[in-house]
C-alpha cells in the first residue's frame, strides 16, 4: 500500500520508548459503562447505523469501493476495500440481510476492476487482507468466486516466502529483503483458514512455520510485544520503536487459529499473553482506551486489533476472568467512541476515540468503528455484556 511508510515514517518519529506494564493481569475497566445511549437502544442498532453510513458516506457505486473519504476523494486504497468487505461480512452475519450480498459482490468487482483487472497487488499484506476477507465472503455465501480469489492470491503470497533472514515473508515484492509482521502474522491465518476449509496438510505446515518465524524473530519473549518488522533499513534490525495496534492483533489471531486445530496450549496462551501485554500499557492505552493513532492506514489499526480480541473474546477456553476483562475494555471503548468520538445524526467517527471529527473522515477510520460496534453487537447477542 502506498500511503503506509509515509505515514510509519511519521508516526516513527514519536516516542521511541514503552513503558513496561506493571502486571500481567487484564486490564481493569469501569462497570458503568451502558449501552450505547441518547436513540439508541441497543449495539446492533448502532452497529445497523453504522454500516448505513459507511455506504451512504463512502460507497461510490459508479466505482464500486469505498472511497478515500466522506467529502468525494476517490483515491483507491487496495488495502482499506478489504477490510470493508470483512465489515460488510459482519453486518450479513449478523442480519442476514441481502442487501450485504449485493455489496459484497459489487465491492468485489470493482476492486478487481479497479486493480487492473487482477487482484494481484505489490504488497503481500494487502493480498492476505484481502484472501481473509474472500474467505470470509465464501463461508457466509458458498460463492465460488470468493473462494477462487482467495486461492489464486494465497499462490501469489506464498512466493513472498525465502530463506533471507531465516524466512518470512517479505513485506513487498520490489523490497524482498524487509520481512514485517503485517506480512507474515496475516498470512498465518489465511493458511489456517485454508487448511480448515480444504484439509490440506500443506496449508498447516505453512501456517505454522510462518508463525514460528514470527514469534522468533519479531516478538518479545520477555513479555509478547509483536515488534513492527525487520531490516527495514538494510541493517538486520528490528523495528522496536514501530509498535503498532494491529501488529498486536494478528498475532493474537495467528497464535488463536492454530490452538483451534492443535489444540496446543502454547498458542492459546501466546495470544492471551500479547492480548494482556495491550490492554496494560500505555503506549497502546490511556485510560484503558486505545490511542489516537492517526488517519490514513494508520485509521485502520485500532479496529484490526478490535476484531482479532473479538475472536479471542470468543474461543471457549479463554478464562472467564480474561473474556470479562477483554470485552469491559472493547465495551468501553464503544462508548467513549459513542458518546464523545461521533457526530450524530451523521455517524462519521473520528480517530480519536474521544473527541468529534474535525475536516475529512477518511474510510480507514470508519471502518474502525464500524468494526468496533459489530463486536459490541456480537457480544450483546451473546449475552456477554
Amino acid at each position: 500500500m502506498t500511503t503506509r511508510l509515509p505515514y510509519l515514517l511519521l508516526l516513527a518519529a514519536g516516542p521511541l520508548f514503552i513503558t513496561a506494564c506493571e502486571s500481567a493481569s487484564p486490564s481493569k475497566t469501569s462497570k458503568d459503562v451502558q449501552a450505547p445511549q441518547d436513540e439508541e437502544t441497543s449495539w446492533a442498532e448502532a452497529a445497523d447505523k453504522s454500516q448505513d453510513a459507511l455506504v451512504r458516506h463512502f460507497w461510490s457505486p459508479n466505482q464500486g469501493y469505498f472511497l478515500k473519504t466522506n467529502t468525494g476523494d476517490t483515491a483507491f486504497n487496495y488495502w482499506w476495500q478489504a477490510h470493508a468487505l470483512d465489515a460488510i461480512c459482519d453486518a450479513y452475519a449478523r442480519t442476514n440481510d441481502p442487501k450485504y450480498l449485493t455489496l459484497m459482490s459489487e465491492l468485489h468487482e470493482g476492486v478487481k476492476r479497479t486493480n487492473g483487472n487482477t487482484f494481484s497487488n505489490n504488497y503481500y499484506d494487502d493480498m492476505e487482507w484481502m484472501a481473509l476477507a474472500c474467505l470470509r465472503a465464501y463461508d457466509l455465501t458458498k460463492d465460488e468466486k470468493y473462494k477462487a480469489t482467495a486461492e489464486t492470491l494465497w499462490e501469489d503470497i506464498k512466493t513472498g516466502w525465502s530463506d533471507y533472514l531465516g524466512g518470512g515473508i517479505s513485506w513487498k515484492k520490489d523490497q524482498v529483503d524487509y520481512k514485517n509482521t503485517p506480512a507474515n502474522a496475516p498470512a498465518s491465518i489465511l493458511a489456517s483458514r485454508l487448511y480448515q476449509l480444504n484439509k490440506e496438510e500443506e496449508d498447516l505446515e505453512w501456517a505454522k512455520k510462518i508463525y514460528e518465524w514470527q514469534k522468533e524473530n519479531l516478538v518479545d519473549p520477555a513479555t509478547g510485544l509483536v515488534w513492527d518488522g525487520i531490516n527495514r533499513q538494510g541493517d538486520n534490525k528490528i523495528d522496536k520503536n514501530w509498535l503498532f495496534t494491529y501488529c498486536q492483533g494478528v498475532y493474537i489471531g495467528a497464535g488463536l487459529e492454530l490452538y483451534q486445530i492443535t489444540g496446543q496450549q502454547a498458542y492459546l496462551n501466546d495470544a492471551v499473553r500479547t492480548a494482556d501485554y495491550v490492554l496494560n500499557n500505555q503506549h497502546f492505552t490511556v485510560n484503558n482506551i486505545l490511542r489516537e493513532r492517526g488517519g490514513g492506514d494508520g485509521g485502520l489499526f485500532k479496529g484490526i486489533l478490535v476484531r482479532y480480541l473479538t475472536e479471542l473474546v470468543m474461543e471457549e477456553d479463554v478464562s472467564e476472568e480474561r473474556r470479562r476483562a477483554y470485552v469491559a475494555f472493547l465495551r468501553q471503548n464503544g462508548e467513549q467512541l459513542w458518546s464523545k468520538g461521533t457526530t450524530k445524526p451523521e455517524i462519521l467517527f473520528s480517530s480519536d476515540w474521544s473527541t468529534l471529527p474535525k475536516g475529512a473522515v477518511e474510510s480507514s477510520t470508519q471502518l474502525s468503528g464500524v468494526m468496533l460496534t459489530e463486536a459490541l453487537a456480537k457480544f450483546e447477542k451473546e449475552g456477554l455484556l
